[in-house]
């Protein structure tokens, strides 16, 4: 039954929502107790996905992510689909010891806070608060990257500022209640949390964001190098 189930999911593709267990088990002629051990044994597998309140749908491939300074519209658009993003909130604070530190700008100075979710096609991907100090981009507003506005583009367009070099960290988090709702998931599902520094060509730091990247929805994909000879191996990240 679970064939049949994957062949429909496969026909009506990624995102679609399936019809009810009394639909499907009309059409295939079984019982609804058979249709709904095949819907676990598909979520099992990853083929389905069930939101609350909303209905079992198929689910859409996880998006590779690249360890490398491309911009999250960017990275989307050469996947297929369309970036956008929906301003949440944004702020100017003073930055303490610590913040200052993390930006490489005295402390005392103004820096920009910008939180948005990042969009693929309208459905959520990532939960993200961009910090900047605004002496490197005047008159920035939270305003200015809402839609289909990019950052990085700004740097350039604006402050003649391009990112040319940066790090960036990974780990695995579970989501609370609010980041969640927020990203269109269950409480409690993994996410992958990515805080990035970059600096641009003048070696200042323009930005250090701190992303929530829903985990059915995101991989990690990495260049491996062979050592050379007589050198031991460097680790730039780990892999299950």
């Amino acid at each position: 039954m679970s064939a049949r189930v994957a062949a429909l999911c496969a026909e009506l593709g990624p995102g679609a929502m399936l019809p009810g267990e009394r639909e499907l088990s009309g059409r295939f002629g079984v019982s609804r107790a058979t249709v709904r051990k095949a819907l676990e044994e598909l979520m099992a597998r990853r083929v389905v996905e069930r939101r609350h309140g909303a209905g079992t749908f198929v689910r859409r491939p996880a998006v590779a992510q690249p360890l490398m300074a491309t911009s999250f519209g960017d990275d989307m658009r050469r996947r297929g689909l369309e970036p956008s993003s929906r301003l949440l909130w944004w702020d100017t604070v003073v930055a303490d010891t610590e913040l200052a530190g993390r930006l490489e700008m005295p402390g005392g100075e103004a820096v920009l806070r910008v939180c948005r979710v990042r969009l693929a096609d309208g459905e959520p991907m990532t939960l993200e608060t961009l910090h900047a100090p605004a002496e490197r981009v005047p008159g920035l507003t939270g305003e200015d990257l809402e839609g289909a506005a990019s950052y990085y583009d700004i740097l350039v367009t604006r402050f003649g500022r391009r990112i040319r070099s940066g790090t960036q960290s990974v780990a695995p988090v579970v989501l609370e209640a609010h980041e969640a709702d927020l990203l269109g998931v269950p409480p409690g599902d993994a996410a992958l949390r990515f805080v990035r520094t970059s600096r641009d060509q003048h070696g200042e730091v323009v930005e250090r964001v701190e992303s929530l990247a829903r985990g059915d929805r995101y991989l990690i994909e990495m260049d491996i190098m062979p050592p050379r000879d007589g050198a031991e191996p460097v680790s730039s990240g780990a892999m299950p």
